[in-house]
């Protein structure tokens, strides 16, 4: 199974054995991968009814919930790791969220579309409209997307709430770009954190 780029990331830096909690965690492809080549315990939690249904139809352990309110129920660092990946911008408290994964996890990935993107710049520069692009495909009215964050914007997020950075990968069109241009080159952004 082929995973998304920042899922990608994700599962190559999650230690083998580790227990994981996948918040957001969709139709359980990542939880899936992780169980199947890391030997992980992988637990998820995921709004879509359908999609909590595909990844119990792969044998995995998946609840239907939300993370904006379900998180304060998990037991303080009850897994190694704690993931929300392309979910922070579309939760109603992300400080609220990012504070309940650094509880639960001793680690922790946030991934995230960067709306810097320069293809977002241009297309509101140019065409006066919220961008729809190849990885932002929805319309501004139908788009899951409330918060829209950059990887500056994330970076002093963090900053001000002293939340440390382990590591951060950046991609465009899928493969590696320079931290140095990340706000302005990178499409989506992956942070391992830790409190």
């Amino acid at each position: 199974m082929i995973l998304r780029p920042d899922l990608a990331i994700i599962a190559d830096h999650v230690a083998p054995g580790a227990r994981v909690l996948d918040i957001g965690c969709g139709d359980g492809a990542l939880m899936a991968a992780l169980r199947d080549r890391r030997g992980v315990d992988a637990r998820g939690l995921e709004l879509s009814a359908a999609n909590v249904a595909a990844a119990v139809g792969r044998g995995l352990a998946v609840v239907q919930g939300d993370a904006d309110t379900d998180l304060a129920g998990y037991p303080d660092a009850s897994f190694d790791y704690a993931i929300l990946s392309q979910t922070l911008q579309t939760t109603h408290q992300p400080h609220v969220v990012l504070d309940h994964l650094l509880r639960i996890g001793r680690r922790a990935f946030v991934s995230f579309p960067n709306f810097a993107h320069w293809r977002v710049r241009l297309s509101l520069l140019w065409g006066g409209r919220m961008p729809v692009t190849r990885l932002l495909p929805e319309q501004w009215f139908d788009t899951p997307n409330i918060h829209h964050l950059t990887v500056d914007d994330f970076r002093a997020f963090l900053a001000v709430r002293g939340v440390a950075v382990e590591g951060a990968w950046f991609l465009g069109s899928g493969r590696p770009r320079s931290a140095a241009a990340a706000n302005l080159m990178a499409e989506h952004a992956v942070f391992l954190l830790q409190r």
